[in-house]
């Protein structure tokens, strides 16, 4: 069995009394990234504190290689633990130049620290900068010396606070892309913070998904996102659309036809949820029929209220007949009936996420 590269066992961080961090148990191993997702102010970044060194937490424990680095009795010292650190802000030196900032924090001789710095910024694509000054760079290149600065000491670990945030969307996928080439070939692990899950999938090996203080699911992005754990995680990748519907026999009714809700007791209500793009336009009722057995299930009519090109695709909003609700559906391409257009929907049994309903 691997030892993890870290291993964070039951953290817990209270301010004032609440709960900020509750039970944060998460292992990463040697080379791989682990993305902590999840909205603003779920605990991503006191999380990371904590592993950084630069906050203290109230119970738990963190190792790195199977040793232990800090729990409420022991604390190794945050420059003694072979983690490194990327932020959103670069916080470069501006009165050193490109290969000092690099070279900072660096032990041994000046010949050797110059020849790491040259190494790693040759490595990113910026070693024609090396006497430059950050105030000279774009916002790009700032990123990827603060990238070659925290890969200097050769840390066993980075911890990275959405460090792409900063940056235009234009550039943002490639420097990700860069980044995450230069870490994987320093063999590094990886921590990355972000609340954009686009990041994460782009990213991760695994995804941690954090809510409200808690880890809620754990797993590889192509699990979590066809797997999720609630209609929470649902909707955090992407837009959703939810009927709400009681169990009979284990069949929940809808206005689309019945629903599978194995394990769900006669006379429970719940949510059958489902994305946008798994919503499909019924331009010939006669073909599908309402048969409940078919994989379409039942179309239902709903009346286009507004639709809008997206560039790839187009987002049509339906008013339902059924209940007077909102129906979103995306279509390839370009598709843009007009308001008060009635038309048939039908949505697809294997593509729905059935959950107890909530509230």
């Amino acid at each position: 069995m691997v030892q993890p590269r870290l291993e964070v066992r039951n953290l817990v961080r209270r301010f004032e009394g609440r709960a900020v961090v509750d039970d944060v148990s998460l292992t990463i191993e040697p080379g791989n990234v682990t993305c902590l997702l999840g909205p603003s102010g779920c605990g991503k970044s006191t999380t990371l504190r904590m592993i950084a060194g630069v906050d203290m937490q109230d119970s738990g424990s963190i190792h790195v290689d199977g040793t232990l680095v800090c729990d409420t009795v022991f604390r190794i010292p945050p420059e003694r633990r072979a983690i490194g650190l990327m932020f959103q802000d670069f916080a470069l030196f501006p009165h050193l130049s490109v290969g000092e900032n690099v070279a900072f924090g660096l032990k041994g001789a000046g010949s050797a620290k110059k020849a790491r710095a040259t190494e790693l910024l040759d490595r990113v694509g910026l070693g024609h900068f090396i006497d430059e000054y950050p105030h000279q760079l774009s916002g790009g290149e700032q990123q990827r010396v603060a990238l070659a600065r925290a890969l200097a000491p050769r840390p066993r670990i980075m911890l990275m606070d959405e460090p792409f945030s900063g940056l235009d969307n234009r550039l943002r996928d490639g420097i990700r892309d860069e980044t995450l080439a230069v870490l994987k070939e320093e063999g590094t692990s990886v921590l990355l913070v972000t609340h954009e899950p686009e990041e994460a999938m782009r990213m991760a090996d695994e995804i941690a998904l954090m809510r409200g203080g808690k880890i809620v699911q754990r797993g590889a992005p192509y699990n979590i996102y066809n797997a999720p754990a609630d209609k929470a995680a649902v909707a955090f990748f992407s837009d959703i659309n939810s009927l709400r519907g009681k169990v009979q026999g284990a069949l929940a009714d809808t206005p689309f036809g019945p629903f599978l809700a194995p394990g769900v007791p006669d006379g429970e209500a719940v949510d059958i949820v489902f994305r946008p793009q798994h919503v499909g336009i019924d331009f010939d009722r006669g073909g599908r029929g309402p048969n409940p057995t078919q994989m379409a299930g039942t179309p239902a009519r709903g009346v286009v209220e507004r639709a809008r090109f997206m560039g790839s695709e187009s987002l049509v909003e339906f008013r339902m007949d059924f209940d007077g609700g909102m129906i979103k559906a995306t279509v390839p391409n370009v598709f843009l009936p007009k308001p008060g257009t009635p038309l048939w929907l039908t949505v697809r049994r294997d593509r729905c996420f059935v959950f107890p309903a909530r509230d």
